[in-house]
C-alpha cells in the first residue's frame, strides 16, 4: 500500500521518504516504531524538542532508506516423503525457521502450486529416495514438472537439499541428487551443499538444519526473533503435531510380546507371525496406516561365525560409533551392526585391509554389474571368506560397518479397539542362497527366538501419507496381498469401533486358499456384520492358471471405476517391485477403457487421484 500527496497531511518529500521506509519494516520495527511515535506525541512539547526527535528519528531512518533492500525472510520446504520420514523432517526445520522469525511455506511436492516456484527466494528440499531409484509418490508431479519444457529459469533462487536413501541399495539418494542437480542447471544457486542420509538420518539431518539456517541467516542479514518468531512458534504446532511421548526412534520402548501366532495353515511352504505387542505404561498411541519399527538382534550363529572366521574373541572390547561406546565385540555384532547385507560403501571401506586383490577388481566402477551380482544375497561372513586374506583387527571391522537399522512394519490393529496393544503380521524370510541358509533378521527371530513374555525395542513411526480418509462416509478400495493385507486390518477395526458406514472393498491375494488366507476369519466375520461391503481374493496356486488381485481388479473394472466415480479412495500395500506395478497398470487400463479416455488422459486421471489423496500406497 503506497502513500499519497492527495489524502495525507504529508508534504511530496515525506511521502517519499515514508513510501520507502514502509515496505522494509519487520513487524517488530513497526510496532517499535508505534511505540516511539506515541513517545513523540506526549513527550514533544516545544519546538525544540520536535526538532530533536525528528532529527533522531530520521537519522535512524535514513541508513534504512539508504541500504539496498534486505534478502525477504522467508523460505519454502518442499517434502516427497513415502513413509513419513522426509515429511517430520521438513517440519523440524519449518519450526526451527520459524522459531528465527521466517515466514516458512510447507508443501507437499503434489501439493505445490509450481507458478510459485519463480517468486521463491530461498527453496529447500526434503526427499527420499524409492524403490530402484525412483521418486516417492508424493514427489512424482514436482519431479516431472523440474524435468519438462515447463520449468522455468531460475536465478536469483537460492536452495539446498537433504536426500534421505539406504546404501544398499544401488541408487542411493538418486532422488536427491536428481532435484539437486535440476536446480543448479535451472540457474539457482546452492546455499549449502546437499546433504545424502543413510537409514540412520538423524545427526546428518540436524547437521543440515544448522547449515541452513546458519546460511539463510547470513544470507537475510538476520536481526529480528522478536515478536513476530514468537507468533511462529505458535504456529508451527500444527507442522510437528506427533504423539507426545518419551519413547521414540532414538529412545525406543521395550514391548512385552502378549502373543504370537503362526496365521499359516497345517502344511504351508511359509510361515507368518500375528504378534501382539503391549503399549501399556509407553504413552505411545497411532493410527491405522502408521507403522512400528523394530530395532532387531542379528542371528547369534552369524555373529559366532563371523567371529570364528577372523578368531577373534567374542569379549573383545570395541568403539562403536562416534560417541565412542565401548562394548564387546559379540555384543556389538549382534545388536548394534548391520552383518547382513552387503553394499558398495562397505566393501570399498573393506577394501584398503584386504590382501586380495579381486576385492580391488570387484570395486572398480566399470565393474558395477558384477558388484550388483555378488552382494545380492551375500552377507558379511560372505565377505571375509571370498577375499581373504585380511589385514583387519575387531576394531577396524566395527568401523567399517553401518548402525543395524530397524525394520518396519505396517500396523494391523486399530488403537480404538486394541487400547495400550498393538499388532503386527510379519512373514517370515528364509532361503538358500550361495551354498547357505539366510535368514531375515527381524524376521526369523519373531518367528523363531521371540515368546509371549519377552520384549522388543519399538518406536511408532507415523505415516501420514496412507490415512483413512476424514469422513467416514467415504468409500475405501484396499488392494494387499500377502502381508500386504496387515494396515487393512486396522482401517476395518478402526471403521467397525466408528461405527462408519462407509463402503469397503478388499482384494486380497496369495498363494493357497486352505493354508495362506491371513486373518479370514476377521474378513468373515466383518463380511456377515456388514463393515465390510465386498471381498475378492486370488489364489495363484490353487489353479493351473495363475490369478493375481489385479486380475481380479480388472474384472470388477465397471463396478471398481463407478466407486471411483463416486469418489472411492483406493490404497494399495504389499510389494513395490512386482505387485504395485502390476495394480498401477491394471489400474490405468481400467480408467481408459470404462472412463472412454486415451492412454495421456487416463494417466492424468490417476495422477489426480494423487494429488487428491484419493490414491495412496504404502509399499516397499
Amino acid at each position: 500500500m503506497q502513500l499519497k500527496v492527495t489524502n495525507s497531511p504529508f508534504t511530496e518529500g515525506q511521502v517519499e521518504l515514508l513510501n520507502k521506509l514502509l515496505p522494509t519494516l519487520t513487524e517488530a520495527q513497526i510496532h517499535w516504531l508505534g511505540g516511539y511515535l506515541t513517545f513523540y506525541r506526549t513527550g514533544a512539547e516545544t519546538a525544540a524538542s520536535v526538532e530533536v526527535v525528528t532529527t533522531a528519528l530520521l537519522e535512524q531512518v535514513a541508513p534504512v532508506i539508504a541500504s539496498e533492500p534486505a534478502a525477504p525472510r522467508e523460505a519454502t520446504i518442499l517434502f516427497g516423503s513415502q513413509t513419513g520420514n522426509s515429511q517430520r523432517l521438513s517440519g523440524r526445520l519449518a519450526a526451527k525457521l520459524k522459531e528465527q522469525g521466517y515466514e516458512v511455506t510447507l508443501s507437499a511436492m503434489n501439493a505445490y502450486k509450481t507458478n510459485g516456484l519463480k517468486k521463491t527466494a530461498h527453496l529447500f528440499i526434503v526427499a527420499s529416495t524409492h524403490g530402484e531409484g525412483d521418486p516417492p509418490d508424493n514427489a512424482i508431479p514436482f519431479y516431472e514438472f523440474l524435468y519438462s519444457k515447463r520449468a522455468p529459469k531460475l536465478e536469483g533462487l537460492k536452495f539446498s537439499v537433504l536426500a534421505l536413501g539406504d546404501t544398499s541399495y544401488e541408487f542411493f539418494c538418486k532422488t536427491g541428487i536428481d532435484f539437486d542437480e535440476r536446480l543448479e542447471e535451472l540457474g539457482a544457486e546452492r546455499l549449502v551443499p546437499r546433504v545424502d542420509c543413510d537409514l540412520d538420518f538423524e545427526a546428518p539431518a540436524t547437521g543440515w538444519f544448522g547449515a541452513v539456517i546458519d546460511a539463510l541467516n547470513a544470507a537475510t542479514a538476520t536481526g529480528n526473533t522478536g515478536a513476530a518468531a514468537s507468533t511462529a512458534v505458535s504456529s508451527a504446532a500444527s507442522i510437528t503435531s506427533e504423539d507426545e511421548s518419551q519413547y521414540s526412534r532414538s529412545n525406543p520402548f521395550r514391548s512385552e510380546v502378549l502373543t504370537t501366532i503362526n496365521l499359516n495353515g497345517r502344511g504351508a511352504d511359509r510361515e507368518t507371525r500375528h504378534l501382539e505387542l503391549s503399549l501399556e505404561g509407553s504413552g505411545l498411541s497411532y493410527e491405522p496406516g502408521d507403522c512400528v519399527g523394530i530395532f532387531p538382534e542379528n542371528d547369534p550363529s552369524l555373529v559366532d561365525s563371523i567371529i570364528a572366521e577372523m578368531d577373534w574373541s567374542p569379549n573383545e572390547i570395541v568403539i562403536q560409533g562416534k560417541d565412542g561406546d565401548e562394548g564387546e565385540l559379540r555384543s556389538v555384532l549382534l545388536r548394534q551392526l548391520e552383518i547382513t547385507v552387503l553394499s558398495r560403501p562397505v566393501l570399498e571401506k573393506a577394501l584398503p585391509y584386504s590382501e586380495n586383490n579381486k576385492l580391488a577388481v570387484l570395486t572398480l566402477p566399470e565393474k558395477k554389474d558384477e558388484l550388483r551380482a555378488y552382494t545380492n544375497g551375500r552377507d558379511l561372513l560372505d565377505l571375509l571368506q571370498d577375499f581373504a586374506p585380511w589385514n583387519l583387527n575387531a576394531v577396524e571391522l566395527v568401523s567399517i560397518l553401518r548402525k543395524l537399522p530397524p525394520r518396519l512394519y505396517s500396523i494391523a490393529s486399530s488403537n480404538k479397539a486394541n487400547p495400550e496393544e498393538v499388532h503386527l503380521t510379519i512373514r517370515k524370510v528364509q532361503y538358500e542362497a550361495h551354498g547357505r541358509k539366510r535368514n531375515g533378521v527381524c524376521s526369523v527371530q519373531t518367528s523363531e527366538r521371540l515368546e509371549a513374555g519377552d520384549t522388543l525395542p519399538i518406536f511408532i513411526q507415523q505415516n501420514p501419507n496412507f490415512k483413512l480418509p476424514l469422513n467416514s462416509e467415504t468409500p475405501i478400495i484396499m488392494v494387499g496381498p500377502g502381508t500386504g493385507v496387515a494396515p487393512f486390518r486396522a482401517f476395518m477395526e478402526e471403521r467397525e469401533e466408528l461405527g462408519s458406514e462407509g463402503k469397503s472393498w478388499l482384494f486380497y491375494g496369495d498363494r493357497y486358499f486352505v493354508t495362506d488366507f491371513l486373518y479370514q476369519t476377521d474378513w468373515q466375520r466383518m463380511l456377515n456384520d456388514g463393515v465390510l461391503t465386498k471381498l475378492d481374493v486370488a489364489f495363484s496356486r490353487d489353479k493351473k492358471e495363475k490369478v493375481y488381485v489385479q486380475n481380479r481388479m480388472l474384472e470388477n473394472a465397471a463396478e471398481l471405476y463407478k466407486w471411483l466415480q463416486e469418489g472411492a479412495h483406493l490404497y494399495v500395500c504389499g510389494d513395490e517391485k512386482h505387485m504395485a506395478h502390476d495394480v498401477h497398470a491394471a489400474l490405468l487400463t481400467i480408467v481408459e477403457q470404462q472412463g472412454g479416455l486415451d492412454p495421456e488422459s487416463a494417466k492424468a486421471y490417476v495422477a489426480d487421484l494423487q494429488a487428491q489423496q484419493r490414491y495412496q500406497r504404502d509399499v516397499y
